[in-house]
């Protein structure tokens, strides 16, 4: 009977969506400064996991000066052109209109003090996705990273 109850309960679960074998949410905390860094550049995640990502803008410059916010691409991205075409676009965080296809996950543009966060699935496709700041200058200037997708 014991056997019956714990198989029952197994197929209820799997029914309800749960399942062992996911993960539990991956929370990032990631800080952008003056000098154009974050304090993450790389972080992994399963296949399917939620992520929440957390940016804080610890600079003292004004926003008009170095805003920073934290954008995932695709792996289909072509990283330095995305950041080039986005440049003339302010009113669009600096996001080409015919490049936003391939933003998966995006914080605002953050001043001095400021915070936002962003919570998404990773891509079911393993592999490399970078994420960078899209104020002009700050991808050329470091602030960028890769979140790896891996089982």
């Amino acid at each position: 009977m014991k056997a019956a109850s714990l198989a029952l309960l197994a197929i209820a679960a799997t029914a309800l969506g749960c399942s062992r074998n996911v993960a539990p949410p991956k929370v990032v905390e990631i800080t952008g400064d003056d000098f154009m860094k974050f304090s993450v550049t790389s972080f992994d995640a399963k296949p399917g996991q939620k992520v929440i990502v957390r940016l804080k803008n610890i600079g003292e410059l004004p926003k008009e000066a170095t805003a920073h916010n934290w954008v995932l691409l695709a792996k289909e991205a072509y990283t330095p052109k995305f950041v080039e075409l986005g440049m003339p676009h302010p009113e669009r965080d600096y996001i080409a209109f015919e490049q936003e296809f391939y933003v998966l996950a995006k914080t605002k543009l953050l001043g001095p003090g400021e915070s936002d966060s962003v919570t998404f699935t990773a891509p079911g496709v393993p592999g490399a996705y970078d994420y960078v700041c899209t104020f002009p200058e700050h991808y050329a200037g470091g602030m960028k990273g890769v979140m790896t997708v891996r089982q």
